[in-house]
């Protein structure tokens, strides 16, 4: 039975120069496995040495890695086939940031956020004003936004955080729209356009495409056709049409891969790769 004064000691321990040293322990972890998890988060949360943070952070995810991957594997054995499965493929993709996040936290998090909207859209409204709503709720009630000072950070890739934070990706706000629509039964979509994920709001009359890092802002095709052509990418009417659900986890894995290339933490990217890897072959059939 291991406490937290063993915890503690074996993070220690992973200072010592003594490469010797360090295989134990790491070798001590691996034979904890799981069971070591809630201390070792605990440690995490309480600690105020940065370094020790670090080392419990990096111990917590070669513990969990792997069950996170098989997680990852069960999800599309069975199909990404609904919006609802697509969440919690998205969220089970967050435990790579946070290894003992809690699922059900976040998904009661957007049951909460579409339960305050529910009686503004529920009736009387037309479509396209249940539209205006639910963006309006997003954007400027909740207050989420681009984050244009630190686009590239981890953070903004993964779903909790995004909630937390109220700042993401573009493909992390649309999907903030896009998993709340779900519940509000209003039809909104992904494009999974170059550089720029975007929004496709698909009414009975007609089509609107919905620019999430501009707060909701409604822009044409002639404006994408534009963007592109100024970022040298020749517009093609396939960059225009709404992305399949695995074409959309498969985006929000390569934007991580992105993300931590730019803070240089090559283990990580690694470990991103293997779960690109694995959705691109489901992709693929």
């Amino acid at each position: 039975m291991t406490s937290k004064t063993e915890i503690e000691s074996l993070l220690f321990l992973l200072d010592d120069p003594d490469p010797f040293v360090k295989e134990s322990v790491k070798n001590r972890f691996e034979e904890l496995g799981e069971k070591v998890v809630p201390l070792l988060d605990s440690f995490k949360a309480e600690t105020k040495n940065e370094l020790q943070k670090k080392h419990a952070t990096d111990i917590l995810h070669d513990i969990t890695f792997r069950h996170l991957q098989e997680d990852l594997i069960d999800l599309l054995e069975k199909g990404i086939k609904r919006r609802e499965d697509l969440e919690v493929a998205i969220l089970t993709l967050a435990r790579f940031g946070s290894p003992t996040l809690d699922i059900r936290e976040y998904q009661n998090k957007l049951d909460h956020f579409a339960k305050i909207l529910t009686p503004q859209v529920r009736y009387k409204l037309d479509e396209k004003r249940k539209m205006r709503a639910l963006l309006k709720f997003v954007f400027e009630d909740l207050n989420f936004t681009g984050d244009d000072k630190d686009y590239h950070h981890p953070d903004n890739c993964f779903l909790n955080t995004v909630i937390d934070r109220r700042k993401g990706l573009p493909i992390s706000l649309s999907l903030i729209v896009m998993f709340l629509s779900q519940r509000l039964d209003i039809p909104f979509f992904g494009v999974n356009m170059p550089i720029h994920f975007m929004l496709n709001f698909v009414g009975e009359r007609e089509e609107i495409l919905i620019d999430p890092f501009d707060d909701g802002a409604s822009v044409t095709y002639d404006q994408c056709y534009f963007f592109l052509k100024k970022n040298g990418i020749e517009p093609k009417p396939e960059h225009f049409q709404i992305a399949s659900d695995l074409d959309i986890l498969v985006r929000v894995v390569r934007n991580l891969i992105h993300s931590y290339e730019h803070v240089e933490q090559p283990d990580k990217i690694e470990d991103i790769q293997q779960l690109l890897a694995i959705v691109e072959s489901y992709q693929e059939e």
